[in-house]
């Protein structure tokens, strides 16, 4: 089990409209944090558990954040309908189509996903696995 995923950003605020966008839909809400010190960041939980987290900081090395070639975060959803809303949510935020929602049986039964990528250039995945519960 993850405790938390940290993907960078460049401008929080940007960042922000973004994934409350995107992560709205699957039922993930913005969560005020105090950083330990470090650098400015935001914060996101389901309502029901305090973990896992998502986090978007700036860097902390003070250099400008880049994204990891092959790296990518997936959120689970619990429909398609999810899956398209959340999409859709992103792009209307900055983000770019990598991958329009529609099934990909080539992950496994029922999986129906979609990718984007983030302002910054973080690659997302929104994914239903219709052969797994939420």
């Amino acid at each position: 089990m993850f405790s938390h995923v940290t993907v960078g950003a460049r401008d929080l605020e940007r960042a922000g409209r973004f994934y409350d966008a995107t992560l709205a839909p699957l039922g993930l809400k913005r969560r005020a944090i105090t950083p330990d010190g470090g650098p400015p960041a935001l914060c996101w939980v389901t309502a029901t558990a305090p973990l896992p987290r998502f986090y978007v900081y700036i860097p902390r090395n003070g250099e400008p954040s880049t994204v990891g070639n092959g790296s990518m975060v997936a959120f689970l959803a619990s429909s398609k309908e999810i899956v398209a809303a959340a999409y859709a949510g992103g792009l209307a935020n900055g983000g770019t189509d990598e991958g329009e929602p529609g099934p990909r049986p080539h992950y496994g039964a029922g999986y129906f996903g979609a990718y984007l990528r983030d302002p910054d250039g973080n690659k997302v995945h929104i994914v239903y696995r219709g052969d797994l519960p939420a």
